[in-house]
């Protein structure tokens, strides 16, 4: 329990009525989660505003309200607190709550298009094996130590994340790594957070149905950089045009890395193949599991965010180069046939163009690739013509099919899929909406040798299809009808 005198502290307050020394028991801003001596918090969002729920939420016992506007019926026994933003005020009630558990250890946030989930798991995973507990929020799981928690957002809201973190502070984490997405940037949920370092992977075309141009998509990268303090540092990818865009204005350190240009933290492929890569860090070189340019990248992103985070070189380096890849991010195997199956996350253009090029890299030429893809529904449709070309342009056969449909149709989803590749391409290409199907006929078509690569889902164990999820996971399946193809 805590007092809101206390837990409005460092919030901007624009007018208040009632006691602000009253009991809060929690810290809420969904009307169905209020209990005794609640705090709400009415938020405004895109398809409910909050500020309709405060009489249903004082009615559940809700005793202190946070709002944008004052209601007109004014309860005595309540107070109200009226602020600008309650999108930045929740984050920093939450913060405030759970005693700032934040500033209690070494908050790294990661932003970018590709690489997020990657990069901030690689660096739980090396941080663990050099005996650094730490925390995770991704995209894929929650971690606290070794202890996992399933992940809702890629970046939770304010209450949960400030809930995890501390539970990350009592159970004796120093360091925690988080992705933050644009969204999560956007809506405000890591207000009132003090992050030790942030890091720019990199950013391409997606989110516009949300972001509506790319300059508001780069804006909302860009806010992570321009809160960070003085005593903070900003790692940016150098070989992405908008990496030094990042760092305009931005009072922390600032520090580079990069696979083709000059840069601080600087990473070069010394060797490719199917089963790992030899690079050079720094004056090492070291031998990954992980496969292409992209994985390249992100482990020279870890290799730095160690070093600033003043971890020992060589401990480092030898750490580096056991880790596993992460689970969707080109995961293969190879049947007993001979066929290579590799399921990745890639839902963006430049990430399908980022695997296939890599594949490219590691095939000998004799070899087939087949690509099954899809593209996800109520999401920026702009890309699905563009991602189709790409496939088409980079493999020898190509499966359209759905991905998480949502609310669309896929057979829509798939056309305007088709739209997008050139007449030259088009006999390289069928569509089959039905995901496993589509699945399974690439594994029938597949020959000795040829590569199947499944992209769009990863890591996902679900597909969303009418606002209902069921289970799908397309490792299983690659795995399943590989192993039943016939000879």
């Amino acid at each position: 329990m805590k007092l809101l005198k206390d837990i409005l502290y460092g919030a901007p307050i624009l007018d208040s009525v009632g006691n602000t020394h009253v009991a809060v028991q929690n810290v809420v801003f969904d009307s169905r989660k209020v209990i005794r001596e609640s705090l709400f918090v009415a938020v405004p969002g895109t398809q409910v505003d909050g500020h309709d729920y405060i009489a249903k939420a004082i009615e559940l016992g809700a005793r202190s309200i946070i709002c944008e506007s004052l209601p007109q019926d004014i309860v005595e026994s309540v107070t109200y607190i009226q602020v600008k933003d309650a999108h930045s005020t929740l984050g920093i009630l939450a913060s405030n709550f759970y005693g700032n558990p934040s500033s209690k250890l070494k908050l790294i946030g990661i932003t970018g298009t590709n690489g997020k989930t990657t990069v901030a798991t690689l660096c739980h995973r090396l941080f663990m094996s050099l005996d650094k507990k730490s925390g995770l929020l991704s995209t894929v799981n929650v971690m606290v130590g070794k202890e996992e928690f399933p992940a809702t957002h890629t970046t939770p809201d304010p209450v949960s994340l400030n809930a995890y973190l501390k539970k990350m502070v009592d159970a004796g984490c120093k360091y925690c790594f988080m992705e933050a997405s644009s969204h999560g940037i956007e809506q405000r949920r890591i207000a009132g957070l003090e992050f030790a370092g942030a890091v720019f992977t990199n950013i391409t075309h997606d989110h516009l149905d949300y972001h509506k141009t790319f300059d508001d998509y780069i804006l909302a990268k860009k806010a992570l950089f321009d809160g960070l303090s003085a005593k903070s540092f900003a790692l940016v990818n150098k070989d992405d045009r908008h990496g030094t865009t990042m760092l305009l204005n931005c009072k922390a350190q600032k520090h580079t890395f990069a696979l083709k240009s000059d840069a601080e933290f600087k990473v070069k492929i010394i060797e490719h193949q199917l089963h790992g890569m030899l690079l050079t860090l720094g004056h090492h070189e070291v031998w990954t599991k992980l496969i292409g340019n992209f994985n390249a990248l992100n482990l020279v992103t870890v290799y730095g965010i160690a070093l600033l985070l003043n971890q020992d070189e060589l401990a480092v380096v030898t750490a580096l180069s056991n880790l596993q890849s992460v689970e969707g991010r080109f995961q293969h195997f190879q049947s007993a046939e001979g066929i290579t199956a590799i399921v990745d996350y890639a839902h963006t253009p430049d990430a399908l163009k980022n695997v296939l090029e890599t594949i490219a890299k590691i095939r000998t030429g004799a070899e087939s690739v087949i690509t099954v893809i899809g593209c996800g529904g109520n999401r920026d449709a702009t890309k699905r013509p563009k991602m189709a070309q790409i496939a088409t342009e980079y493999s020898n056969q190509v499966i359209f099919t759905s991905d998480n449909p949502r609310n669309e149709d896929p057979e829509t989803i798939i056309a305007e899929m088709e739209a997008g590749v050139e007449m030259h391409l088009r006999h390289k290409y069928l569509s089959i909406s039905n995901r496993k199907e589509a699945i399974k006929t690439a594994a029938r078509l597949a020959k000795k040798d040829d590569i199947v690569l499944i992209a769009g889902k990863g890591h996902e164990k679900y597909q969303e299809i009418k606002g209902e999820k069921t289970p799908f996971d397309d490792m299983a399946i690659a795995r399943e009808s590989l192993t039943q193809k016939p000879s």
